[in-house]
């Protein structure tokens, strides 16, 4: 982890700073574009094949049975099965709240506006479960898709080498009620999804994180006409934590490895105004290394992130800004007060006693947040993310006479006549 300070930062470093590390995705024969023309085209035979070549998986029916979900299930331990239950309680508390109708509006008098919400009706969800299996995605996208009402609800997941798809997925799945899944990943899944083959139906939208393969076919797909509409892309999970000399240095530390073990692209970003601060967590960052399993992983990400000594919060908190981080941690003495000027982040964490862990697993908020520094125009998943908006409109003839000049005017100014005749014929 490289550190820089205040007076080193230029405008073109500054900037330079905030580029998240890029990786390389494969172009050959087997790119993803290939991968989801092949299944576009061939549907369940590609499937099948591309299972063998990617997943080691000899795998005929591709929809998992509810006796294997129900097996899965039952073999989970208590407690597993009580994290769930605290989990799922949480987040569809926070979520139940969202999505709601929204009010009537009288714009002028006879003229009545409203919004009202819809469930998109078919939407898939892509749960990773590879080194490091998703249960917790399930919640995070299962949940909020039935809160929002959509009618049909499918999950998709890599098979093991056996075939098999990972229990404790499965048993969040039946936890939250999701009965339609499939034993396929990758690239192939997404590109099922959008365009359906003989044994998954095509979906509307889809959400779910993944590696570069998912989120290079997550692109092709929605850029498609016959493909379907994504959540976001998500790239590598990132963390920029804000601490002051009231930080402990090792909650800091192990703040910054807890999201450099996802992934060697993985990006962490500590901002800080202690040199001291700064000093020791670098120290106690090596030390956890030593002992972690998943520890050269989190040592490839750390060597490519960095941390910052500036000269104030505020400083700091315009860094983040610009960075627009997926995660942000305000570890300071009175992160309440930085709330307001916080422009750009995907989910914020206030006090030295709200790790990324909890939005992870079971705080209740989403953890589907955008990366790669797209906080700066979009937000996380939530209920809304699984619906779209109709407005609606009464008009009574008073209210049309009261438009009638405005609409006019307008319709003159475009050269529409029949748009005015369309107003003129109601009021005769």
């Amino acid at each position: 982890m490289k550190t820089y300070q205040a007076y080193q930062l230029s405008a073109s470093l500054r900037k330079e700073l905030c580029l998240r590390p890029t990786r390389e995705v494969d172009t050959s024969a087997a790119s993803v574009s290939d991968i989801c023309r092949d299944v576009k085209r061939r549907g369940d035979t590609a499937l099948r094949e591309y299972g063998r070549r990617f997943d080691a998986a000899s795998v005929t029916a591709l929809r998992v049975e509810p006796r294997e979900v129900q097996a899965a299930s039952r073999e989970m331990s208590e407690d597993f099965r009580q994290a769930l239950l605290v989990a799922a309680s949480n987040i569809r508390t926070f979520h139940a709240a969202q999505g709601q109708s929204e009010p009537v509006i009288e714009t002028m008098p006879g003229v009545v506006c409203r919004r009202e919400r819809r469930p998109i009706e078919q939407v898939g969800l892509y749960v990773p479960a590879g080194s490091a299996p998703l249960p917790s995605t399930v919640l995070m996208l299962g949940i909020p898709a039935t809160l929002a009402g959509c009618s049909r609800i499918v999950l998709c997941s890599p098979p093991t080498s056996e075939g098999s798809v990972n229990p404790y997925v499965l048993a969040a799945a039946e936890f939250v009620g999701i009965s339609e899944i499939y034993r396929v990943g990758g690239a192939q899944a997404i590109a099922a999804m959008a365009y359906g083959t003989e044994s998954i139906a095509k979906v509307d939208k889809i959400f779910g994180p993944g590696n570069t393969f998912v989120t290079a076919a997550k692109r092709f797909v929605s850029t498609d006409p016959d493909g379907a509409a994504i959540d976001l892309l998500a790239g590598p999970s990132e963390l920029l934590v804000i601490a002051d000399e009231t930080a402990d240095p090792r909650v800091v530390a192990a703040d910054l490895v807890s999201q450099a073990e996802h992934d060697p692209s993985a990006h962490v970003v500590l901002v800080t105004t202690s040199q001291t601060l700064a000093a020791t967590v670098e120290r106690e960052v090596e030390q956890l290394l030593r002992n972690l399993p998943r520890g050269e992983i989190a040592r490839q990400a750390i060597e490519g992130s960095l941390a910052l000594v500036l000269d104030s919060l505020n400083d700091a908190v315009q860094f983040s800004n610009d960075y627009a981080p997926e995660h942000l941690i305000l570890n300071v003495r009175s992160p309440e007060q930085f709330v307001p000027a916080i422009r750009n982040a995907g989910s914020v964490f206030l006090g030295s006693y709200a790790p990324v862990t909890a939005g992870d697993y079971a705080s209740g908020t989403n953890h589907t947040l955008p990366t790669g520094g797209t906080a700066k125009w979009y937000g996380g998943i939530s209920v809304e993310s699984f619906q779209k908006s109709i407005t609606f409109q009464t008009i009574t003839k008073d209210g049309l006479q009261n438009l009638e000049p405005t609409l006019g005017a307008f319709a003159d100014a475009e050269g529409l006549e029949g748009h005015k005749k369309a107003v003129s014929v109601r009021l005769k």
